[in-house]
């Protein structure tokens, strides 16, 4: 019961958060679709899969193939592999749609929006993990990971294709590992998969706080010399 109303949930959260901050001009809603369709279609998956029979079926039969006593802590730093990379993209000197604070800005606000939505979503299913511990839906790995690629690829697709996607190898590899480790079902990991992706679709469509950049203003320093009693005297002008 607790997951059959989910949707609605999620579509409030998503669609009403961004209302509340300051947007970008209108963009083309045909184009937002067509990118909301993988992320949308996961959620779904998710929840029309979670508790099923198939999904319990196939847990079994992935943990009698690694065994049970499988545990490769790798997903703990997978998730944070998009970070890195695109900060050694930008220390590489590597072109990016945005200037490296608004890149830090994107991607705290979507790991804050991350953050929120799968702590709150877990207290609302209280569903058991398969190996007894519980908040198990959806993975909170999984959506950070898909989160932190989702937007390495929106600062890159554009000139470094390669870099933009290959932020997803690790976020897949990162949802799989919870699903070897006994940490997580399918539907928690395509749940997650679904919300992480959905989350910077959201912020680079609407662009809030897109202003907002510090570095971006103008700023000057000039050195001015002065014959004062028989001496010099310097002045460093600070003009912004």
């Amino acid at each position: 019961m607790k997951i059959t109303w989910l949707l609605l949930f999620i579509s409030l959260g998503l669609y009403g958060q961004p209302s509340a901050l300051p947007l970008s001009p209108k963009r083309d809603s045909s184009h937002f679709s067509r990118k909301m369709i993988i992320p949308v279609a996961l959620m779904v998956t998710g929840i029309m899969t979670s508790n099923s029979p198939f999904e319990k079926s196939l847990h079994t039969d992935i943990r009698n193939a690694v065994g049970n006593d499988f545990d490769l802590g790798i997903d703990d730093y997978f998730q944070y592999a998009p970070i890195a990379e695109m900060y050694l993209a930008d220390i590489w000197g590597a072109k990016s749609k945005n200037h490296w604070f608004d890149q830090t800005k994107n991607l705290l606000l979507a790991d804050l929006i991350t953050g929120t939505l799968v702590f709150s979503i877990k207290k609302i299913t209280a569903k058991r993990r398969p190996n007894g511990a519980d908040l198990s839906f959806p993975s909170g790995h999984t959506t950070f990971a898909f989160a932190n690629a989702g937007v390495l690829y929106h600062e890159f697709k554009d000139n470094h294709p390669i870099l933009a996607y290959s932020g997803f190898a690790f976020s897949t590899t990162t949802g799989l590992f919870r699903m070897l480790n006994d940490k997580h079902w399918l539907s928690d990991v395509l749940f997650g998969a679904g919300l992480g992706l959905c989350i910077p679709i959201l912020i680079y469509h609407f662009e809030p706080l897109k202003n907002w950049n510090p570095f971006h203003k103008k700023v000057n320093l000039i050195l001015q010399s002065k014959i004062k009693n028989k001496g010099y005297e310097f002045y460093l002008c600070y003009q912004f």
